[in-house]
């Protein structure tokens, strides 16, 4: 045999050139896959239960006969026993679940508790608890935020189309929601496909969460659906995280600046006289529209003895709140559709001197509701109000 070739196969080779020589990654470690903690498998098994609340709308029971539900009934009875989960959960409780209850006052009031689950140590809710009594109580309408119908949705219903054809014309875009800080009044969102609204940011409340204090804030979310909900700030964003949800801003501008277009610009309210003088009473649909940048209550408090308010006490009938719009100006495009269906009264004041109302018009108020949502989106410019018809009807 050739020394040379015999040299190659009797001598040993190195390392290194044993593994360039496997092509083929024969000799590579497997990577080892992620450790699941502890944690890891308490986040899911929680999941499992906010999962079952969110489709069935009712918190699982420990104590029904069927298993896959009994164990989530266990499990979330185990979780609630234990304050360390009950806080390394909080912030993904959607539906308030974790809220605190009275402690026990003595062993037997314990036991009758329920709380053995915990004791068993039995994380997973594998054990057969169906004996024991109901630890919870059904929760209350107020602990659990729905969506119900919103009352006064035709007041919001103009900020939607307006944020609509804002998109469409490109001077808003949706970014990405990047966290709570961005969840304050007069904020635009889209949540699961639907355009919402930040109506309303309540006070701090002090709630009790696994035996410490906790401050959550209570929200009135409105839907373009006509729907709204009076969900915690927290279970607000633990929807948009869930449901990869989106902010609506100015076009080029980053999260931080969001709020720049988010500023209350004014009201603009609709009005109805209480005025017992027949001459005003007898008018069917007379409403004072005006402007506003206080609340309404203030504007018109001690209207009686103004004769704006025809020396008459008023009820509000509709208070538009305006953002990033000039709301004067939405004012005066007001007085100008409805210019022909005017009040022409001429009234006596508390001095005697006479005065003509110049805010004051004769039109339905779904009309008046529909000019304004038309004014905000730029549509009205097509329209004209027609006092025959008594209906917006595009201009000729």
């Amino acid at each position: 045999m050739n020394e040379s070739i015999d040299n190659r196969l009797t001598s040993p080779r190195s390392l290194d050139h044993i593994l360039d020589e496997d092509v083929d990654g024969l000799l590579d470690a497997p990577e080892k896959p992620r450790k699941v903690t502890s944690s890891d498998r308490l986040e899911r098994a929680f999941l499992e239960v906010i999962e079952f609340r969110r489709v069935h709308g009712r918190v699982p029971s420990s104590e029904t006969r069927e298993i896959a539900e009994r164990k989530l009934g266990a499990r979330l009875d185990g979780i609630l026993a234990n304050d360390q989960k009950v806080e390394a959960l909080t912030y993904l409780d959607d539906f308030n679940l974790l809220e605190s209850r009275e402690p026990p006052e003595s062993l037997d009031d314990l036991l009758e508790g329920g709380d053995l689950d915990e004791l068993l140590g039995d994380d997973g809710g594998v054990l057969d608890v169906s004996d024991l009594p109901v630890l919870r109580k059904p929760e209350s309408p107020d602990s659990v935020a729905k969506r119900v119908r919103a009352e006064d949705f035709e007041q919001f219903e103009h900020l939607f189309k307006a944020k609509h054809a804002e998109l469409a014309a490109g001077t808003v875009q949706l970014v990405a929601f990047t966290g709570l800080d961005l969840i304050k009044e007069g904020v635009f969102f889209v949540l699961g496909g639907v355009m919402c609204f930040v109506a309303e940011v309540g006070e701090d409340v002090d709630l009790v969460v696994g035996g410490k204090q906790k401050q959550k804030q209570r929200l009135r979310v409105v839907f373009e659906n006509g729907t709204e909900s009076r969900m915690y700030k927290q279970s607000l964003m633990t929807r948009m995280y869930e449901q990869q949800g989106q902010v609506l801003a100015r076009t080029g501008v980053d999260a931080s600046e969001i709020f720049d277009a988010a500023e209350e610009s004014g009201h603009i309210y609709v009005l109805q006289s209480l005025s017992e003088d027949p001459a005003i009473s007898g008018l069917k649909d007379l409403y004072k529209i005006g402007f506003s940048t206080t609340s309404v209550e203030q504007r018109i408090r001690n209207a009686e003895r103004s004769s704006t308010y025809l020396m008459a006490p008023v009820r509000v009938v509709a208070d538009y709140r305006l953002y990033n719009v000039k709301a004067s100006t939405l004012e005066h495009l007001l007085h100008r559709v409805f210019a022909d269906v005017r009040l022409d009264l001429t009234q006596i004041d508390s001095k005697g001197q006479g005065y003509d109302p110049s805010e004051w018009f004769i039109a339905p108020r779904d009309v008046v509701n529909r000019a304004v949502a038309m004014i905000v989106s730029g549509e009205i410019v097509d329209y004209v109000y027609d006092p025959t018809r008594q209906q917006l009807i595009p201009r000729m």
